[in-house]
Formats: structure tokens, sequence, C-alpha cells
């Protein structure tokens, strides 16, 4: 599938999934495939889930800290957003989408370690800024490397198909 000779990172977000945290309160996660024969990825595959939130929590840090690259915007937030409703569901997966193609696509952006756990970390954002820093027990590369394993904390494995589309 990805060959040697070009740097190749091809990735999707998809599968959106319900989740309900008591009788009121919900949100929708994402989950975030990617395969890559990049130099600048420890892992070659990896799939995670994110939350609308994550992403603008990750934009917010990415601004930070490139403030000379124009950052892609985010699909708008929307309160009324509904997986019933396939077109803002389509809308929401493609703006998610093609922020991440820019962001993939920015060798500056490429070197925030908050994004590539962000990208193959189960770790939640609170715990990926706490890494970043060296204030944990585990490295970036540790946290990454563990993820999915059991070795940081144990979740669902979730596979990564090859039918995710640049």
């Amino acid at each position: 599938l990805l060959t040697q000779d070009k740097e190749i990172s091809i990735f999707c977000v998809r599968e959106p999934r319900l989740h309900k945290d008591g009788r009121w309160h919900t949100h929708v996660d994402y989950e975030i495939c990617l395969h890559t024969n990049s130099l600048c990825f420890r892992k070659k595959t990896s799939s995670v889930r994110r939350r609308y939130s994550e992403f603008v929590w990750l934009r917010h840090c990415l601004e930070q800290n490139a403030f000379i690259i124009d950052l892609p915007k985010l699909p708008p937030w929307n309160p009324f957003f509904s997986l019933k409703n396939t077109e803002q569901v389509i809308q929401r997966i493609n703006g998610l989408q093609k922020f991440l193609e820019i962001v993939l696509h920015a060798p500056l952006l490429l070197s925030d370690s908050r994004l590539h756990l962000f990208l193959q970390s189960d770790l939640s954002i609170t715990e990926i800024a706490r890494c970043a820093v060296g204030k944990t027990r585990y490295t970036v590369a540790e946290a990454i490397q563990c993820s999915r394993t059991g070795c940081i904390r144990s979740e669902e494995k979730v596979s990564c198909d090859s039918d995710c589309e640049r």
C-alpha cells in the first residue's frame, strides 16, 4: 500500500459515534485512522477516537505554537448537531478531515508532540498536555507506542481498515 520512495500519509475521519453521559449529556466522537510511511510518525498505522471539542483544543494548541502559520478553520460548532441529520454529519466529517489534511502537510506543525499524541494515543487532552511538557511518568514515544495495548490505559482495540482516503 505505501511505497518507500515517497513519504505518504493516508488518513480519514469516519464513523461518528454517539455517547450518552447520563440523561441529558451526550457527545459524538469520530474515528481518526492514519496509515503512513513518514518518519515523522512513531506508528505506521493507528486509530483513535476524538470529540469535536478535542479538535478545538488541538487547534488552539497549534495556534499558540505556530503563530506564523494561518491555521485552517474547523467546521463551525452547532448546538443542534444531530447524527440523524446526514448532511450535518457529512459536513462535520469533511471539515475535520480538511483541517487534518492541512495540518499534516505543515512541517512546522508536525514538530508538535501534542499533534502526534492526539493522532496516535488514547490519552485525554489533559494527559496529552501534561505528557508534552514532561509531567507524566511516560514519554511521548512511550504513550504512542503503548496506545491500544493497555500499557498506559486499557481500552478496547479498534482496528484501522485500509479504506481510508487521502
